[in-house]
């Protein structure tokens, strides 16, 4: 970071403008706002700036710079157009450590001044380092289109607050706490900011005695730019938050600082926290009046044990909200350039779960076996021997293309391709690790042709087989 953003307050401060065309006319109108104490200096000022100085009784100077100028000045604005002035003006503020800005030179600078979102007295300044101010005005004229008008009174409101607030909470989340309500309220209904602080506050009571809140959140797949708007928003104000293994540490430095952070996480053969744990872990921090997050690796609802915790959440009357999430088999199979379906290889999707596979007969593998639809098979790393043989055995062909897609849409991504019954041998030679997600069926070699995703690996380990083989593949 090359600049350090900070906001000054100017009212009452004597600044100087070196300038009187255009340019020192703009700078002129933005000190006016923070209704700065301003003096300008230069042969001759164009008709709005004496326009300016006559409405707000400003001293002109007519005629060449000095250095003595700039004594008793807080910072300086150069904004004419030679250079070799405004060089003087910067030289003789940095001697007295007067804060000076030169318009479109850096290197003459000691600060820049940035676009700014006014809704005073919110403030929000877009900066490009003073590489391009043109860019940090676009950026300005977006997010001022996003941002509603009230803002700054709702500004005045709070402030109007606050007194009230350290009154009624000692503790910072319920201070906190009101505060977030009020602001959702407010932006919501603008009416809210005429209502009395006595209103506001039973209001505030009344909804705060209920139980809390559980969010079912799905994180995605892994990459942080696929967790969606609305879960974004939601683990951004939780109380409690409870996670997966899956769920990317990217993600989790989205989540509110002063979040408790829960570990919940299962791998296979390392189960850390029971399930019942968990849901009962949900009841309990909701019980308190909290919102409380649970946040899934891909979609809550998808192997996810998701319906489970809401069946629990509902025998105890837990109020509860689902946020989808992108799941791994839509995620890793995009990423790795496999559709899911295409016209010419695939008119179905099937996802299975082999996690829990050690009774084959809890899956109709005759009806996986067929070369005309995708096959996604979860947790399926330690099964992939079995899972191999059951759809051989079951009549798919044994060079059916398969993908092993390891950390699948994260900078780590690994995809190996190979044939079905190559598949224990693919995983175990190319060292394939959990999370990954197994892919089966004639989809998967289109992957060598639209793989986009350059920063990931992709590996092919299919060998050669007979003419006869290879017409069939």
């Amino acid at each position: 970071m090359d600049y350090l953003p900070i906001t000054v307050q100017m009212q009452g401060r004597h600044c100087l403008i070196v300038g009187g065309g255009e340019v020192a006319a703009r700078k002129l109108k933005h000190l006016l706002k923070a209704k700065s104490v301003i003096s300008l200096v230069s042969l001759e000022f164009s008709e709005e700036i004496l326009a300016l100085a006559e409405q707000h009784q400003l001293e002109l100077i007519h005629g060449a710079f000095t250095p003595d100028l700039i004594k008793n000045s807080y910072l300086v604005v150069a904004a004419t157009d030679d250079r070799m002035v405004n060089r003087q003006v910067s030289i003789a503020a940095q001697k007295l450590n007067v804060w000076v800005n030169v318009v479109d030179d850096l290197e003459l600078s000691t600060f820049i001044m940035p676009a700014v979102i006014d809704r005073s007295p919110l403030l929000i300044a877009v900066s490009s380092s003073g590489i391009s101010p043109v860019l940090a005005r676009k950026i300005r004229e977006k997010i001022e289109w996003l941002l509603p008008l009230s803002l700054g009174s709702l500004l005045d409101k709070l402030k109007s607050l606050r007194p009230k607030i350290k009154k009624s909470f000692t503790d910072f989340k319920d201070k906190r706490g009101f505060s977030e309500w009020f602001i959702e309220t407010a932006l919501k209904d603008e009416n809210q900011l005429n209502q009395s602080s006595k209103k506001l506050f039973e209001s505030y009571e009344k909804q705060s005695s209920k139980a809390g809140k559980v969010y079912l959140i799905g994180a995605g797949p892994g990459a942080v730019d696929l967790l969606t708007v609305k879960g974004l928003k939601v683990i951004q104000k939780a109380d409690v938050v409870l996670y997966d293994a899956l769920v990317s540490q990217e993600i989790l430095d989205n989540i509110r600082k002063d979040a408790t952070l829960v570990y919940v996480g299962k791998r296979s053969s390392r189960h850390f926290v029971k399930q019942e744990k968990t849901n009962q872990l949900l009841v309990d921090y909701a019980q308190k009046g909290l919102s409380v997050v649970r946040l899934k690796g891909g979609d809550p609802m998808v192997f996810g044990r998701g319906g489970e915790e809401l069946q629990y959440l509902t025998k105890y009357g837990i109020n509860y909200e689902v946020v989808p999430g992108i799941t791994a088999a839509s995620g890793c199979a995009s990423y790795a350039g496999i559709p899911l379906t295409h016209r010419d290889y695939a008119q179905s999707i099937r996802l299975v779960t082999a996690h829990e596979q050690d009774d084959e007969n809890k899956v109709n593998w005759r009806s996986l076996a067929q070369d005309n639809q995708t096959l996604v098979f979860y947790m399926g790393l330690m099964q992939s021997e079995k899972i191999s043989h059951l759809l051989v055995k079951n009549g798919l062909a044994f060079n059916t293309p398969v993908a092993v897609i390891e950390k699948g849409t994260t900078s780590e991504q690994r995809v190996v391709i190979g044939h079905l019954n190559e598949l224990s041998e693919i995983i175990k030679d190319n060292s394939v690790a959990a999370p990954a997600l197994i892919i089966v069926g004639n989809v998967v070699q289109l992957a060598s042709e639209l793989n986009w995703y350059h920063s990931g690996e992709l590996i092919d380990t299919r060998t050669h087989y007979d003419q006869v083989a290879n017409q069939e593949f």
